[in-house]
């Protein structure tokens, strides 16, 4: 990767998202709980969280991921409360499009996604970068 090729993955606006993650940490007594980890780069990502009248009334994620894991994690974080499984599986489902077949932006709430963007190139990150809804979807099946 050369030196022009970080500076555009790695934008302002990427790290700037990823120094401001909302609902950091864990919940006491979540309804569901989630643990996904990426093998290509260890990154990992736990998702707590408590579901009222099928949707999401609490949230807290503990993120131990790269800059663009981080981004992403950033970016759900402001729009996952309120949000379904039907939405969350629709929003990481674009996602994965998004980066592995060049599809659209996903939709909102989670639009905040298109700066990973530049990430499409980069096949090696996608797995972190789709770790908060992967694992939040995953928390909320069978509540």
């Amino acid at each position: 990767m050369s030196d022009s090729d970080l500076v555009k993955l790695y934008s302002g606006r990427i790290l700037a998202l990823a120094a401001d993650i909302p609902h950091l940490g864990r919940l006491p007594e979540p309804m569901g709980s989630a643990r996904k980890r990426s093998p290509l780069c260890g990154s990992t990502v736990t998702v707590d969280l408590r579901v009222e009248n099928g949707r999401i009334s609490a949230f807290a994620q503990d993120v131990k991921a790269c800059a663009l894991g981080q981004a992403a994690a950033a970016v759900v974080g402001g729009a996952i409360l309120g949000r379904s499984l039907a939405e969350v599986e629709a929003g990481r489902d674009a996602l994965r499009a998004m980066l592995k077949d060049n599809g659209p932006v996903p939709a909102a709430p989670f639009d905040g996604l298109e700066v990973l963007i530049p990430a499409r190139d980069y096949k090696n990150r996608h797995a972190s970068i789709l770790l908060t809804l992967e694992a939040t979807a995953e928390a909320l099946t069978g509540l």
